[in-house]
C-alpha cells in the first residue's frame, strides 16, 4: 500500500459537473482530491481486506441472530421497546438487505481492523462505485497509469445483479432520501440507477414528501403506493419518528430491513468481541458500563465479559476509543491514551446515547493524512472500496475521497 503522487485530469471538475457530482468541494475545502492515490496490490485486496470483509458480514448477521434473541441485547443498543418486535419480524422473515460498508483500519500489512459497520445508510456510494472508476479509465488512457491498472469495484454491476435476485423485472421501487442534500440524493439515485439498469422502475421522493393513504400505505409526491422503499434515513430516526407506527401495517418492504437497526449500531461492536474474541479482524471492544463495573471495587459485571475484559485490559489502558452506540462523520467520539483524552471530534451531538469502548488501532500517516478503508458489502459479499483521509485520527465530515488503484 502507498500513497503515489499523480497529475490530475485536466477537466475532472468538468467532467464532476456533468457527471451532477455538486460535492467534489464541501465546505470550502476538498471533498474529492485526485493529486495522488492509493496503490494497492492483488494480494492485499483479496487477502486483507475482500475476504475478511465477507467474513466479517457473516460474523455480523450471526451476531444479528444473537442480539435479536435477547432483549436484554436490544435494549442495549437502544431498540425501542415498542419496535422491537418489527425490528425481530424482520429477521424471523429474512427481510433481504442490499448493501453496507465497513470501515477498516489497514496500512498494507494484514489483518485490517474493523472500526465500525456502517450497515444501514452508508454514503460515498457514487464516488466509490461510479467516479473513482472514470478516473481510472481516463488516466489508464491518459498514459498516467499503466494499461493493466485495475480497481477493486465491482459495486455497480453487483447492485444490479443484486436487485435481479431479490426482484422480477419490472418491479416498482422508490427510493428516498432528506431534500436538499446532494451527497445523500448522489448515493440515493446510484442506488436508482443500478435498480433500472437491472429492469426495474426507480421512482424518487423527498422524505418529506412521502405520505399516508387512509388505509395505511405509504405514498410518494405523486400519491402512488409504495410497495419496496429504499430510504437513506437511519432506522435510529425512523423508530423514533410517528410514522414507525405504521410500518409494520403498511405492506412496504423497507431496504434496507429494520433489522439493520442491530448491525448499523456501535453496540454491535462488543457484542462481535463477545462472540469472536481474539478474531484477527476484530478490535476489543466493550459497552462503557460493563467496563466501569469491572473497574470498581465489588462491581458485579457478567462473569465472561469481566474476564476478557481482563485479557484486554492492557490493550485498553495503552489507547482506546469511546463512541457512542449512535453517531455519524465521527460525532461525539474521542481517543483515550494513556489515561488522557488525545483527540476529541468538536460536534457533540451524539453525546446523550449511551457508549461503547473499543481498542485504539491507529491509522497510517501518509504525509500528514490518515487514510481509512471503506469496505463495500452488497448481498453477503464484499464487492469494492473507497477510501477517506482526514488529518485527524478521528474521521469526520471533512475527509477527503481518495481513488485507489490495483497494480503489481
Amino acid at each position: 500500500m502507498q500513497k503515489i503522487s499523480l497529475p490530475e485530469r485536466a477537466d475532472w471538475r468538468q467532467t464532476a459537473k456533468d457527471a451532477d457530482f455538486t460535492f467534489a468541494d464541501m465546505h470550502g475545502e476538498p471533498y474529492w482530491d485526485e493529486n495522488s492515490a492509493y496503490r494497492f496490490d492483488l494480494n492485499q485486496i483479496e487477502n486483507d481486506i475482500e475476504d475478511p470483509s465477507t467474513e466479517l458480514h457473516a460474523m455480523c448477521r450471526e451476531a444479528a441472530a444473537h442480539v435479536i434473541a435477547s432483549d436484554d441485547l436490544m435494549a442495549r443498543l437502544g431498540i425501542p421497546e415498542a419496535h422491537r418486535d418489527l425490528v425481530a419480524d424482520s429477521w424471523k422473515r429474512s427481510e433481504p438487505e442490499i448493501y453496507g460498508r465497513f470501515d477498516l483500519a489497514y496500512d498494507g500489512s494484514g489483518p485490517a481492523k474493523l472500526l465500525e459497520y456502517n450497515a444501514d445508510t452508508p454514503t460515498s456510494l457514487y464516488e466509490t462505485a461510479a467516479f473513482q472508476w472514470q478516473w481510472l479509465e481516463d488516466q489508464m488512457e491518459a498514459g498516467v497509469l499503466d494499461a493493466s491498472s485495475d480497481q477493486f469495484n465491482g459495486i455497480h454491476e453487483a447492485l444490479i445483479a443484486r436487485f435481479k435476485e431479490l426482484f422480477p423485472a419490472g418491479t416498482d421501487l422508490h427510493f428516498t432520501a432528506a431534500g436538499g442534500n446532494p451527497e445523500d440524493y448522489a448515493t440515493v439515485e446510484a442506488m436508482g440507477w443500478a435498480a433500472r439498469e437491472a429492469g426495474m422502475g426507480a421512482h424518487y421522493s423527498d422524505l418529506d414528501k412521502i405520505g399516508l393513504s387512509t388505509d395505511g400505505q405509504f405514498l410518494d409526491a405523486d400519491n402512488r403506493v409504495m410497495e419496496t422503499l429504499f430510504k437513506l434515513y437511519p432506522w435510529e430516526d425512523l423508530l423514533q419518528d410517528e410514522y414507525a407506527t405504521h410500518i409494520a401495517g403498511s405492506g412496504c418492504m423497507f431496504l434496507e430491513p429494520a433489522w439493520k437497526a442491530v448491525v448499523s449500531n456501535k453496540g454491535l461492536l462488543p457484542v462481535l468481541w463477545h462472540m469472536f474474541e481474539g478474531h484477527p479482524n476484530l478490535l476489543p471492544a466493550f459497552f462503557a458500563d460493563d467496563v466501569a463495573d469491572a473497574l470498581v471495587a465489588n462491581g458485579r459485571p457478567d462473569r465472561a465479559i469481566a474476564d476478557s475484559f481482563e485479557r484486554a485490559a492492557a490493550d485498553l489502558r495503552r489507547g482506546h476509543v469511546v463512541k457512542p452506540i449512535y453517531s455519524r462523520e465521527g460525532a461525539s467520539v474521542s481517543i483515550v491514551k494513556d489515561g488522557k483524552v488525545v483527540e476529541s471530534s468538536p460536534k457533540t451531538d451524539y453525546d446523550h446515547h449511551p457508549r461503547i469502548v473499543q481498542a485504539y488501532h491507529p491509522l497510517p500517516d501518509f504525509d500528514g493524512f490518515r487514510p481509512v478503508i471503506g469496505a463495500w458489502i452488497v448481498g453477503h459479499s464484499c464487492v469494492g472500496m473507497g477510501l477517506r483521509e482526514d488529518r485527524s485520527r478521528i474521521t469526520q465530515d471533512l475527509s477527503r475521497f481518495k481513488p485507489h488503484f490495483i497494480a503489481d
